[in-house]
């Protein structure tokens, strides 16, 4: 089991780069992580939903994604509510109240999906979530030490050391968890460091011989790693996330940060291609004028409206559109490029009716079932038609359009089964919206999509093989713990020969 002093220290990197190291070993490996707080989330092929970390480690494994390797999924939908998703499949909305009185519930499904996979593989490798030294929510838990206890498994306790206090929150997580607990920790390993490790010397023997556990090794930071995220907290910040060939960037893009922003892994590809620049923001100072703005999914699209319109952003959007400058609103963002959002069951809030920017004669109505598949399109764009696109769609919005609006996409493949479904809505490659999550993760739509993106601003197309983004290389993963860490020890610990 792999366990953080915090969040972010990089478990979900190392737990994967593992699964990557004994999966090349020859072993059959499987990730798993009893509870995970994200609203990036991901449709299985059998129409579950899970946290894009679980499905990135196990690509990592070689393994398609099963919602046993994340059991519950809780999506925020607001400060103090989320929905919770237990297999795959959502069981409502819960305050932290409700929550804590599911948990029994909950944990039966961990204990089931963790005893499942570990029947079908050699090694099941846990990722833990924040720290286990939250004393005051230890009594709640069902992610951290409860579930190394349950499959009492060794534990690697990480900590990232370019926050700072490394030292500290190892010594200080190690001082606040039981006997019983720290008896499971079997090493350490410090995350993310720049510059010379020798420098660590006195620290990491003063770390050993006050804990007594040994420092598996130190993790240099590692810039370009091919990672998922798992939320949304690394664009908090609003980075610019510009491609990374050295190239000056002619296309610029920017998306609305909004607050409770999800499946912002949509746009991942787009930050690999050479000339194009990705930015996030959340008011119109610093909109600016780029050539496209996408209106991103949302797990709450009415609470996520009305701070747009407080923020003034739904007034720059509108003036933006007005002027002919381009537009895409993706699931809950497409919702919101309507005339109105009606929500009369209370699905997601009690505001009822909500009037939308009115960009696109469509009207989204709420509804209790849940919408998750995988999905294959061709868009209908007369600017696009026939690109292709690969995705897949999580919503609980039923979205409309007027006599006359055709849609965007149409929907060729539902799963494994062959259709012919209208998606989105649309007259021109200026301003379009889809539930399609994943719009450019195909090739074939992302380089005429950009390419047309060029050819508006006057600038000449570039080949196919420019807009090919890069692999996901998992074994640079497991070559950065072969070359930092103490392998035989890492052997020794979990049992298994490398």
């Amino acid at each position: 089991m792999i366990q953080g002093t915090a969040s972010h220290v990089g478990k979900s990197v190392i737990t994967a780069a593992f699964c990557r190291l004994f999966a090349r070993a020859g072993y059959h490996v499987a990730p798993f992580k009893a509870q995970n707080m994200s609203n990036n989330s991901f449709v299985t092929r059998e129409g579950g939903e899970m946290g894009r970390a679980q499905v990135f480690q196990a690509q990592a494994a070689g393994l398609e994604p099963h919602v046993d390797m994340n059991p519950i999924l809780l999506k925020p939908a607001a400060d103090t509510s989320a929905q919770v998703v237990v297999l795959g499949q959502p069981m409502g909305t819960m305050d932290v109240h409700d929550y804590h009185a599911y948990q029994k519930i909950a944990f039966e499904a961990v204990t089931g999906a963790l005893a499942r996979l570990r029947q079908q593989h050699d090694l099941v490798i846990i990722e833990g979530a924040g720290s286990p030294a939250e004393i005051n929510l230890r009594h709640r838990d069902i992610v951290n030490m409860r579930v190394a206890a349950l499959a009492d498994a060794p534990l690697l306790l990480v900590g990232d050391i370019e926050r700072g206090g490394v030292f500290a929150s190892l010594v200080g997580t190690m001082s606040l968890l039981k006997p019983s607990e720290r008896k499971r920790v079997h090493g350490y390993i410090i995350n993310k460091f720049r510059g010379d490790p020798t420098l660590l010397d006195s620290g990491l023997a003063f770390l050993e011989r006050r804990t007594g556990i040994p420092v598996l090794g130190v993790l240099p930071y590692v810039f370009g790693l091919p990672v998922d995220e798992e939320d949304a907290l690394s664009l908090t910040s609003l980075p610019s996330r510009s491609g990374e060939r050295g190239q000056e960037a002619r296309v610029n893009i920017r998306i609305i940060h909004l607050p409770h922003i999800s499946n912002a892994t949509d746009f991942a590809p787009l930050t690999q291609l050479p000339d194009v620049s990705v930015d996030y923001t959340d008011a119109p100072s610093n909109l600016g004028m780029p050539d496209v703005v996408i209106l991103p999914g949302t797990k709450s699209t009415v609470a996520d409206f009305e701070w747009l319109q407080r923020q003034g952003l739904a007034a720059s959007l509108q003036e933006h559109a007005a002027r002919g400058e381009w537009v895409i609103g993706i699931c809950g963002g497409y919702q919101m490029l309507g005339r109105e959002v009606r929500d009369e069951a209370n699905v997601e809030s009690a505001r009822g009716t909500v009037v939308g920017l009115g960009l696109l004669p469509v009207v989204t109505d709420f509804e209790s079932r849940k919408q998750l598949a995988q999905v294959e399109a061709v868009c209908l764009l007369p600017e696009l038609k026939g690109a292709k696109v690969r995705g897949y769609e999580i919503h609980q919005g039923r979205t409309t359009a007027e006599s006359g609006m055709p849609p965007a996409f149409r929907i060729t493949r539902l799963f494994d089964t062959p259709t012919e479904e209208p998606d989105g809505a649309g007259t021109s490659i200026s301003l379009f919206g889809t539930y399609l999550h994943g719009l450019f993760d195909h090739s074939d739509f992302r380089r005429a999509y950009v390419n047309r993106v060029r050819e508006h601003k006057g600038l000449s197309p570039l080949p196919p093989h420019a807009y090919d983004t890069r692999p996901k290389d998992f074994d640079q993963l497991a070559d950065w713990l072969c070359d930092h860490l103490d392998m035989p020890k890492v052997a020794e610990i979990v049992g298994l020969k490398l």
